[in-house]
């Protein structure tokens, strides 16, 4: 029986209307037709998606927004039933992926036991999340100011050109181009990688003709680095050898032997650390970065102990994409899950990321279609070369299918891409196999956002914490509902957190060019 399944006493009212009592968490339902007159039915009613989410223990005077409640009737010969429910075979697939407030408290409690550990590390290998001391010991300060020349690398390239205004103003982005980073660079050696970089730049000054200006670089890297050097290659990025090297000193050799370029000191900063600044920047009370894209990060300033026993705040990035790669969260992985390990996605490696991130969301919906194919649940048992294809189902697909106006008509155009002939049952089942999937990458990155808040409400000794989140990602900005869903489920786990989210377009970029401003300002000081 479906977690969560639970029973109901239907009574009719004279007028004709339905009203609803929970009675117990039994199998089966029944409907009280009139007095003697009972008809049982085999099959299970649902609660609206995610109802479990509240504790049983509490009154229920907050509850996420959710779908309507699926009314499922035994007999039903195809996918949904004749009111268009979906039937108890295709919830027992999805159920697994509806997280109730007790496993998320639990993934929370198990992710604060993580990082604690991490902080406590005496080198990388003895943990998963690293918990990475960036260095970074305060937001901007609004005194940063001039022209910064930025590379932000992540799938793909961004070079921006952004001028920090006087008393914080807001940042102007003077110029900005994006450049294709082919899989086979990011599979290659370091030295293609590096010459590409230092091409792509190249190109950018002289679009902008400032190819003889010597200007500071922000290099925001959306890979994990510790003291300028990167940890491991994730998200598609695949050069052993980069592993343990300096980032700063390999762009700067690349661009050296050009001679056609240069570039004054940089700066390298990690993405999520640079979208909290570039928003600390506007909001001082911005304290918590937030990457959802391809790939998922968090970081926020953490008080600890100097060398003279002296508290300070400092910036750490969590790498919490490594969460569970130890096993901790084997038991609330689905089989959709082990199976998109199977894949060539670097096995057991980013487990959190994976239940998370804009770059495997669409392969896991692709996997429940597929096996709820399989099952003869969809397309009549029939499937294409095209959906079996890997990658085929692309995760803006989901952002489409969930849109409230116009998702089942995408969801019919996008599945007749792909070869398929669905009926309007078929495309209300995918539309509720997105909604599973992404709302689960919610809800876990709401648990990850109560883990920051409550531990520093707590270390601060606060009733309440009021806080603003910087948050980008393609996941967070063009999916409808997942900020939404967010919010709300973050209310519930972190009750005494007043958080605010300032999602902000390249924010990322504009937080390298302050890093590199506090740079600048350092070296006019003479403390460099």
């Amino acid at each position: 029986m479906p977690v969560g399944a639970i029973q109901w006493t239907v009574f009719s009212r004279p007028n004709g209307q339905i009203k609803a009592l929970r009675f117990g968490s039994e199998t089966g339902i029944t409907f009280k037709m009139s007095i003697g007159h009972q008809i049982k039915l085999n099959s299970l009613i649902q609660p609206p998606l995610f109802s479990g989410f509240l504790d049983e223990k509490v009154e229920k005077k907050r509850t996420l927004n959710s779908e309507p409640v699926h009314l499922n009737s035994c007999g039903s010969s195809g996918i949904l039933d004749e009111k268009g429910k979906i039937n108890g075979a295709v919830n027992k697939i999805l159920q697994p992926f509806r997280l109730s407030q007790q496993q998320l408290c639990e993934i929370s409690t198990r992710l604060l036991k993580g990082m604690e550990k991490g902080l406590k590390k005496q080198n990388n290998s003895d943990v998963t999340i690293k918990m990475i001391h960036t260095f970074v010991r305060h937001t901007a300060d609004r005194t940063e100011n001039g022209d910064f020349l930025v590379l932000h690398v992540d799938k793909n390239v961004k070079v921006m050109l952004v001028e920090l205004l006087e008393d914080g103003e807001i940042a102007k982005v003077k110029g900005k181009k994006n450049y294709d980073l082919p899989r086979d660079i990011l599979r290659g050696t370091v030295t293609q990688l590096f010459d590409h970089l230092a091409d792509y730049l190249y190109r950018f000054l002289d679009s902008q003709g400032i190819k003889d200006q010597k200007l500071p670089l922000g290099f925001s890297f959306a890979y994990p680095c510790e003291k300028g050097a990167m940890i491991e290659g994730t998200k598609g990025l695949e050069i052993p050898e980069l592993e343990n090297k300096n980032i700063i000193s390999l762009l700067n050799a690349a661009i050296s032997k050009r001679e056609d370029f240069n570039i004054g000191y940089a700066v390298l900063v990690n993405d999520v650390v640079a979208t909290m600044m570039s928003c600390a920047y506007h909001d001082l009370s911005c304290e918590i970065g937030l990457i959802v894209g391809d790939g998922t990060n968090a970081c926020y300033m953490e008080e600890l102990c100097n060398e003279e026993g002296v508290k300070e705040s400092v910036c750490i990035n969590t790498e919490w994409a490594a969460f569970g790669d130890d096993g901790v969260l084997d038991d609330f992985r689905t089989n959709i899950d082990k199976e998109l390990d199977q894949m060539p996605h670097k096995a057991f490696k980013s487990t959190f990321e994976k239940m998370i991130s804009g770059m495997y969301m669409g392969e896991i919906v692709c996997l429940i279609l597929v096996k709820l194919v399989n099952e003869k649940l969809l397309f009549q048992g029939l499937t294409t070369p095209v959906l079996l294809k890997k990658d085929s189902f692309k995760t803006q697909h989901i952002f489409e299918i969930e849109k409230d106006a116009e998702g089942l008509d995408k969801a019919s155009e996008i599945l007749k891409s792909l070869g398929l002939q669905p009926s309007r049952e078929d495309c209300e089942v995918v539309q509720q196999v997105c909604i599973a999937v992404s709302t689960r990458s919610a809800h876990l990155c709401a648990a990850g956002l109560a883990t920051i808040t409550n531990r520093i409400r707590n270390n601060r000794g606060l009733r309440r914490f009021d806080t603003t989140v910087a948050v980008d990602g393609t996941v967070y900005n063009e999916h409808p509902k997942f900020s939404q869903r967010l919010q709300e489920a973050l209310k519930l786990l972190a009750p005494e957190c007043d958080v605010s989210f300032m999602p902000r377009e390249d924010s990322s970029g504009i937080g390298a060019a302050i890093v590199a401003g506090k740079e600048l300002r350092k070296r006019r000081r003479g403390l460099v």
